[in-house]
């Protein structure tokens, strides 16, 4: 049964991949420009990076709707629904840098966000039709697919930037085209769509109940600190980079080696947290994420830049593949929709916020960019603290109940 099961889940993980290279392309694309088109239309430049931090906000106001879309018609319906807003976000937002308004390019962005919602569900949908052995591999393996992305993005920054006269516009334009394109990949996918409810069907847990499961509480924290503080970091660096001298294609490379590290340990993530636990590889993943802040907070060279966000990409993977494999092991079918839904909402609230605080955090907190950057770096402390806490809650609860 597991060999018909799985052949099924190496199917879909394969369109997953694909998806992940070709729609997933522009999520780097968008955290290298978003910020520098930003700082060219804010009257402020404390506002900088609120296009992306619209991106996020976006993505965290449809993670429950879109959740419950997937829930209801299936992820092919849901993923192609994300693509099409995709498609509409960057039309909105090449608008909006054609009439050089603030106000409408902010709007694109706010669209876009349904897209990086969908997008979030590639891992769960890797799930989905995948044995309890083959579950781990899978998700890591949709990740992996992020490696293509993370070259494929950048490069059409580069060639993009400058292809109309007015900058950044000819890149939103080929955002249209990934999203338009990559929506087709979807009809190979083969997910059932869940079966409707019952009137005897069992309810699963409420939200509360969930939340309040230990592993599934820690599961979540992790995952919210872990991408929280990627996100932060990550959406300052192409303005500390050039605000430290450098040009926008050494910001991009620097954006690449990130996203490249975010991706490239997925091809063995998955058997990692097979062999050690789950626990063990989040743990992992948090420690990496301090050093990435000891090296940013170290110097301003351009190698302390790509250290710092490889060490950034390596700890968001291992930490954010740990928590995502240990929450979907923790609820049933028919909780999916709910607790896949609720954590996205929180997830990427978190990384609301933080992509809020990183423009005023960078560019507003006085001084030069140096301050800014170091500033950026020591905000990861208290929540590093706080996820590393939980986890070692965790941890010891089997040693005090047993006692």
């Amino acid at each position: 049964m597991n060999i018909d099961q799985d052949s099924r889940a190496k199917r879909n993980v394969v369109v997953l991949v694909l998806a992940q290279a070709v729609l997933g392309a522009q999520m780097p694309l968008l955290f290298t420009i978003g910020g520098l088109a930003g700082q060219s239309l804010a009257s402020n430049i404390c506002f900088a990076t609120l296009p992306i931090t619209l991106i996020v906000l976006g993505s965290m106001l449809a993670a429950t709707p879109v959740s419950a879309i997937m829930q209801r018609f299936g992820r092919r319906v849901g993923f192609v629904v994300g693509a099409m807003a995709g498609a509409l976000g960057g039309a909105v937002g090449a608008y909006g840098l054609y009439v050089a308004s603030f106000p409408i390019f902010l709007l694109g962005s706010l669209i876009t966000g349904i897209y990086m919602s969908a997008h979030g569900f590639y891992r769960f949908a890797a799930a989905d039709t995948a044995s309890d052995a083959y579950r781990p591999k899978a998700i890591s393996y949709v990740m992996a697919g992020g490696l293509a992305a993370a070259i494929i993005g950048p490069q059409l920054v580069k060639l993009t930037a400058d292809a109309y006269v007015i900058p950044f516009v000819g890149t939103y334009l080929a955002v249209i085209v990934l999203n338009l394109g990559g929506a087709l990949l979807f009809l190979a996918l083969d997910i059932p769509k869940p079966p409707a409810p019952k009137a005897d069907s069992p309810l699963g847990r409420t939200r509360m109940q969930l939340l309040a499961t230990p592993r599934i509480a820690v599961a979540v924290i992790c995952a919210t600190v872990t991408y929280a503080l990627m996100n932060l970091v990550m959406t300052s660096t192409p303005l500390a980079v050039v605000g430290c001298g450098y040009t926008t294609s050494n910001a991009a490379d620097v954006v690449s080696a990130h996203v490249l590290a975010m991706y490239v340990p997925s091809f063995f993530t998955g058997h990692l947290i097979v062999r050690f636990g789950t626990e063990r590889i989040m743990a992992l993943g948090l420690a990496i994420l301090a050093a990435a802040g000891g090296v940013a907070m170290s110097g301003v060279a351009l190698e302390n830049f790509f250290v710092a966000l490889v060490l950034l990409g390596l700890g968001w993977n291992f930490g954010f593949i740990g928590a995502t494999t240990m929450l979907a092991s923790e609820h049933t079918p028919e909780e999916r929709g709910r607790m896949q839904g609720l954590n996205d909402l929180i997830v990427f609230g978190g990384v609301t916020l933080a992509s809020l605080s990183s423009g005023g955090l960078m560019n507003c907190s006085g001084g030069a960019p140096q301050e800014g950057w170091m500033a950026v770096n020591i905000a990861m402390v208290p929540f590093l603290a706080l996820a590393g806490s939980a986890l070692i809650w965790l941890l010891m609860r089997p040693k005090q109940q047993a006692a």
